[in-house]
């Protein structure tokens, strides 16, 4: 009998460690679990771009795959993103479906980020609808802002994107920003999430727009200091068209 719990405890320090093993390299992105979940032979595929990415041959995105490029546009109430005209331009050139993101500031007033971002990017038609990218930066995650500020200043910057397009925007967030400012406020909006982990079924079941799926995607077709590249998914219940502005 004792022989039998010793067995059955070598086993379960086995298994324990091999659960650690595993779930420390899923950490640290050297195993890929989210790849198994996505099929890229069906599915449409996507990704999202900035300034980090320097030049980026889009053409040669689009022989690999890619159906949709979303083109970091502004962040906070002045900053332009330094490729974001090229890589508009050169999106459309490329024939690929386009869209523009603006990256949310806790810091300045959801109105003037608002107008940075139109003065920017102007008119969307036949684009993706506009979408804003909700995340901690700094030592926000550390000295996070109050829930109230967030959702105040996220509406104003939402209500006058909604005025200016006709359409609600897309929100980009993670789990975590989700649970802790937008959940039970911004249910309406189209949502695009981050979770580069595990499946998002697990968190959101199917109500989702894009998943991105990945932060460490290496393609053909862009230089600059930062190697890697987003990778998306669009929800296949959802048409590319139904989240163009006509």
């Amino acid at each position: 009998m004792k022989g039998i719990v010793r067995k059955l405890i070598i086993v379960l320090i086995l298994t324990c460690r091999r659960a650690a093993l595993f779930y420390v390299m899923v950490k640290k992105k050297i195993i890929v679990v989210n790849e198994l979940f996505v099929n890229k032979n069906r599915d449409v595929i996507g990704v999202d771009v900035s300034e980090y990415q320097m030049d980026i041959d889009m053409t040669r995105l689009k022989e690999q795959g890619i159906q949709f490029v979303i083109i970091r546009a502004t962040e906070g109430s002045h900053y332009v993103d330094d490729m974001f005209l090229v890589n508009w331009k050169n999106a459309h050139e490329a024939d690929l479906t386009a869209g523009a993101y603006h990256f949310f500031s806790f810091d300045t007033p959801g109105a003037t980020q608002a107008a940075n971002f139109i003065s920017a990017v102007g008119d969307l038609e036949n684009d993706l609808i506009p979408a804003v990218d909700l995340e901690f930066y700094g030592n926000k995650r550390w000295d996070p802002p109050e829930k109230e500020d967030v959702v105040r200043e996220l509406q104003r910057y939402l209500d006058i994107m909604g005025r200016r397009y006709g359409v609600k925007a897309m929100i980009y967030a993670s789990q975590e920003i989700w649970d802790k400012y937008l959940e039970g406020s911004f249910d309406d909006y189209p949502l695009w999430v981050r979770n580069v982990y595990y499946p998002i079924s697990v968190s959101h079941g199917d109500d989702w727009a894009i998943w991105q799926y990945r932060d460490t995607g290496m393609l053909e077709g862009y230089s600059g200091g930062e190697k890697y590249i987003d990778m998306n998914v669009l929800n296949n219940s959802v048409s590319l068209s139904d989240l163009m502005i006509p």
